[in-house]
């Protein structure tokens, strides 16, 4: 990260935050198997608890539940940190389900014999904290979060936009209630763009900064002949495709990120990052964005009682190739629910009136027959967080698949 970017950060953390920058006040829960990732701030070893060398071994299950370890040692943390949404919440679903063992190993100050977990001691025993995780855990999952760490001041995750958006929302009706969470830089294709000055706000809002990376935007929609323009010539309340050069010598290249312009900062255009080009469904041309998409969806999971949307993903059925049977194309969901374990008929033909209500262009195709009726699948607790793991590199999750070995994997975590 540029110097000025971690500076910006750690100063906007303080002003809002004042314990923030504690010593060994922070966890970093986040997974890089090629090499230790950076902080999210300044990369001060004092300000964090949990080693740098957890965030690398090969696994992602047990890096996460390592750091979490870590974490859960600090009864004083301040800040809970994580390079995606994803990964807060699948360590916290590690602590509902495993919460015992955790607890054990707390107590022990080493680790369960697992495969990919390292082995000897990592912590000094603590049976006192041991003891206090068993009675917060016993007691529930709400707010468990702040009542295991009760001077805890700010979730901070890397990445909240997007895919991102469905874990923070669920992290902060549930196992982190009541605290505030802050997502401090726009990145894109390895380079910092902008830093988000304003942690108390729900949604981020990121000040691009024009000299940590070459930046144009192609305006949308796309014009007959797409003229890129520059940082000086956006407008408030349009829409942009990003287009990047992120280094000297580098290839100039679409993001494939849209972005809004949502006002500016001293001259300085202030953004929020709308949709992932790359993350749209389309048998047809019908092209469903994946944000709407999303909604579409929690609309339906509105309609099931007792049920709360975990996670999904897409297929079109092309990938399927001919397992998909002789229909016409169509899509295919696997999502995670919780509350529910089967669907009747007509629960799941819901998302399919869904989409027609929110989508003339997907009615018309479904009236026509050119596009077939949506088949909407159940998986197994867990089956997202193996996704992430097949996916095999910290990035945000794909709402669409494209990959036959990932779809292959999901498949076989189908219970309804």
């Amino acid at each position: 990260l540029p110097t000025q970017g971690s500076l910006l950060y750690l100063d906007t953390l303080r002003a809002t935050f004042p314990q923030a920058l504690a010593l060994r006040g922070t966890a970093l829960l986040s997974w890089a198997p090629s090499h230790p990732r950076a902080p999210a701030g300044w990369p001060l070893p004092t300000l964090y608890c949990t080693p740098a060398e957890a965030g690398a071994l090969p696994s992602r299950a047990a890096a996460l539940r390592v750091q979490l370890l870590f974490a859960l040692q600090e009864r004083a943390l301040r800040v809970l940190e994580a390079g995606l949404a994803a990964e807060l919440h699948d360590a916290l679903a590690d602590l509902r389900a495993g919460w015992p063992g955790l607890a054990q190993d707390l107590a022990l100050g080493r680790l369960s014999p697992q495969p990919g977990l390292p082995e000897g001691a990592l912590l000094a025993p603590n049976t006192a904290r041991a003891a206090e995780l068993r009675d917060e855990c016993a007691r529930g999952f709400e707010g468990i979060v702040q009542r295991l760490w009760p001077q805890l001041e700010v979730v901070v995750v890397g990445t909240a936009h997007g895919a991102e958006q469905l874990y923070c929302d669920a992290l902060r009706q549930a196992d982190c209630k009541g605290l505030p969470f802050y997502c401090p830089y726009y990145q894109m294709a390895g380079a910092l763009l902008g830093v988000n000055l304003w942690p108390e706000e729900p949604a981020p809002r990121f000040l691009l900064c024009p000299d940590w990376a070459f930046c144009e935007f192609l305006p949308c929609p796309a014009e007959e002949e797409p003229r890129t323009v520059l940082l000086g010539e956006l407008w408030e309340g349009r829409e942009y495709g990003l287009v990047l050069t992120a280094r000297p010598g580098e290839y100039r290249c679409r993001a494939g990120e849209v972005l809004r312009v949502a006002g500016f900062h001293k001259q300085c255009p202030v953004v929020e990052p709308v949709r992932r080009e790359s993350q749209v469904l389309s048998v047809r041309g019908e092209s469903i964005p994946e944000e709407r998409f999303c909604q579409s969806l929690c609309r339906a999971v509105g309609m099931w009682p007792g049920a709360r949307l975990v996670d999904y993903i897409c297929v079109e059925s092309a990938l399927l190739g001919a397992s998909s049977g002789a229909c016409a194309p169509h899509y295919e969901v696997f999502m995670e629910l919780r509350g529910l374990r089967d669907l009747s008929e007509g629960q799941r033909y819901k998302l399919d009136q869904c989409l027609q209500e929110d989508f003339p262009i997907y009615k018309s195709f479904r009236f026509k027959g050119s596009i077939g009726p949506l088949r909407l699948h159940l998986v197994g607790a867990g089956a997202f967080a193996r996704l992430r793991e097949a996916l095999g590199s910290p990035l945000p999750m794909p709402r669409v698949l494209r990959e036959e070995r990932l779809l292959q994997l999901i498949q076989r975590t189908i219970i309804s």
